[in-house]
């Protein structure tokens, strides 16, 4: 008899030419080992969201109101002859974000609670007062953070490291970040991708999220790591996606040797906006300008729908001139901020009984992010009246100024393509031919206009630093990429007022895209300044250099030293994470 083999259903043993035949209910699956489960990623330890915050969400019906948006239409001309037709006629949509809700009620006002990332750069070049004024600032920001909103901190020279997690800013939170700022220590050279791309990770990997999310980015110096000369690289491919973005980067060069290009870039890509810090020691308040306006979020995902009358088929919109929006308003409406487009219509002739033509009329969608609730408003029609005739019209005065404006960031945009190629002659004629543009604009104007008034003093400025090489080196390139963002955004950004406009300032005159929240947190920030001055002062600002100089600051080379020196150390440096 052969030897008995075993069996592989019932593990006995059966003998050559022998079979059992059996059945299961259930028979075990038999396959390849399961993979073991990843591990977590090692920023996914994120402080849970405040449950106040979550709540808020879900009881939307009883969380107080803020208002709603409101939409305003303004028509180049009141009224257009019977048998005329326009064609590019222009209609101006105004936009206005809810405001708060009661003057003196700031405190109450329900707002959405934030997830901020800081991407700083510690590089060799900040050491001393740099780094001191950057410490300054960030204690300034970790203050007036509340306790639902959420802090993480990065710090990058050749490498980047997450100096603390997101965490909630309680008391407790509060003093980790404080004390991670405080362990802050300048080195080594700038990578400024490797700091955008622990941002975009820290967000991507958060088991929760607040309603708003911001990531702020400051660096004083060159990317010394860019192989290429295509800056949008640098951001991390989740936030080069408009619909799925965690957030906007507002940018923030600091002095006169940081990358403007750079910072413009990764800026534009993201949906920020890019400020010059020029005078070193107003880090505080541009951060402070930036934190007022994304404390103040209340609406998200808000889109303009403009539609043609149906009732007149000659009516028709050739373009819409709305800057970088197109038909989104904004990722994140500021409270009060204000958003205005331009469309071209063609206006046929009307009927021998027809009294006005109706243009176009609009919608506006959005998410109220205090309650989560989505909304619908409609806005006011733009209608035009069709007289008989129509003697002496009157053009709008909003409509002239939105024109100067759009006028005057084109200019600004052609000006920074001459200078990049060296036509600096060329670049200020441009300038000049605008700002006399913007001038004779003034006259008719009503009188004290800040807009206008502040494209004058930007165009005054630009002239000056556009039209010789080396002062578009120094400074020019940032102020003109600077006034390219806020324009493009219609949103503020921080750069070092011109003597007009501190005394246009003084004397109450508003400044252009401020919120009240932006211009109220600067001014707690002035006054925290005066009253806590940094231990390190800053060197005054450089003054403008003469015509046909071609020496360097000292400032410049010292820095570069300090890089140079310190690199060496930073390699051998043991970062550690606050917890």
């Amino acid at each position: 008899m052969a030897a008995a083999d075993p069996c592989a259903i019932c593990l006995g043993d059966i003998s050559r030419g022998q079979a059992v035949f059996a059945t299961w209910r259930d028979v075990p699956a038999v396959g390849p080992a399961p993979a073991p489960a990843p591990p977590p990623h090692a920023y996914a330890d994120d402080d849970p969201v405040a449950q106040a915050a979550v709540q808020a969400q879900v009881d939307g019906d009883q969380a107080p109101e803020v208002g709603e948006m409101a939409l305003k239409t303004h028509c180049e001309f009141p009224a257009v002859a019977r048998d005329a037709s326009r064609d590019n006629f222009a209609v101006l949509v105004h936009a206005r974000a809810p405001g708060a809700a009661a003057a003196g009620a700031e405190a109450e006002a329900p707002r959405a609670p934030l997830d901020l990332v800081t991407v700083l750069d510690v590089s060799g070049s900040m050491t001393g007062s740099k780094l001191a004024l950057l410490k300054q600032a960030m204690r300034f920001v970790i203050d007036n953070l509340g306790p639902a909103d959420r802090l993480s901190v990065v710090s990058f020279s050749h490498r980047a490291d997450r100096r603390i997690r997101l965490a909630r800013m309680s008391d407790d939170g509060k003093d980790s970040a404080r004390h991670a700022v405080e362990s802050l220590a300048a080195g080594g050279s700038t990578d400024i991708g490797s700091g955008l791309q622990v941002a975009s990770e820290i967000l991507a990997h958060r088991h929760y999220r607040n309603a708003v999310t911001g990531v702020i980015l400051l660096s004083d110096g060159q990317d010394t790591c860019i192989s290429h000369r295509d800056f949008a690289e640098l951001v991390p491919l989740p936030f080069r996606a408009a619909a799925n973005r965690p957030g906007p980067i507002h940018t923030f060069g600091f002095g006169s040797d940081h990358d403007a290009a750079v910072m413009h870039a990764v800026a534009e890509v993201t949906g920020g906006t890019f400020s010059f810090i020029e005078n070193l020691a107003v880090i505080q308040d541009s951060f402070a300008q930036c934190i007022g306006g994304l404390l103040s979020v209340v609406v998200q995902d808000a889109h303009i729908a403009v539609e043609c009358a149906h009732a007149h088929p000659g009516v028709r919109v050739r373009e819409v001139k709305s800057g970088r929006y197109e038909s989104r308003v904004d990722a994140d409406g500021r409270a009060a901020s204000e958003r205005r487009f331009l469309l071209l219509v063609d206006v046929p002739t009307a009927g021998a009984a027809e009294d006005a033509t109706q243009l176009v009329r609009m919608r506006c969608t959005y998410r109220d992010v205090a309650t989560g609730r989505a909304a619908d408003v409609a806005g006011d029609d733009a209608v035009v009246q069709r007289p008989a005739e129509v003697t002496d019209p009157q053009v709008s005065v909003e409509v002239e100024r939105e024109r100067v404006r759009l006028a005057a960031d084109e200019e600004i945009a052609a000006a920074r393509a001459a200078a990049e190629r060296g036509a600096f002659a060329e670049a200020g004629t441009i300038l000049r031919r605008q700002l006399y543009s913007v001038q004779r604009s003034l006259q008719s104007a009503p009188a004290g206009d800040p807009m206008l008034f502040a494209l004058e003093e930007e165009l005054e400025d630009l002239e000056e630093c556009c039209d010789e090489e080396e002062e578009y080196e120094r400074v020019g390139r940032a102020r003109v990429l600077k006034g390219m963002s806020s324009h493009a955004q219609q949103r503020a950004s921080y750069v070092l007022r011109t003597k007009s406009a501190c005394k246009r300032e003084r004397e109450g005159a508003p400044q252009p895209y401020m919120t009240a929240a932006m211009e109220s947190m600067l001014k707690k920030s002035q006054k925290s300044r005066e009253k806590h001055p940094t231990s390190s002062p800053p060197p005054p600002p450089p003054e403008k250099r003469k015509r046909g100089s071609d020496n360097r600051s000292s400032s410049s080379s010292d820095e570069e030293e300090g890089e140079g020196s310190s690199s060496s150390s930073d390699d051998e440096e043991e970062v550690a994470e606050v917890a």
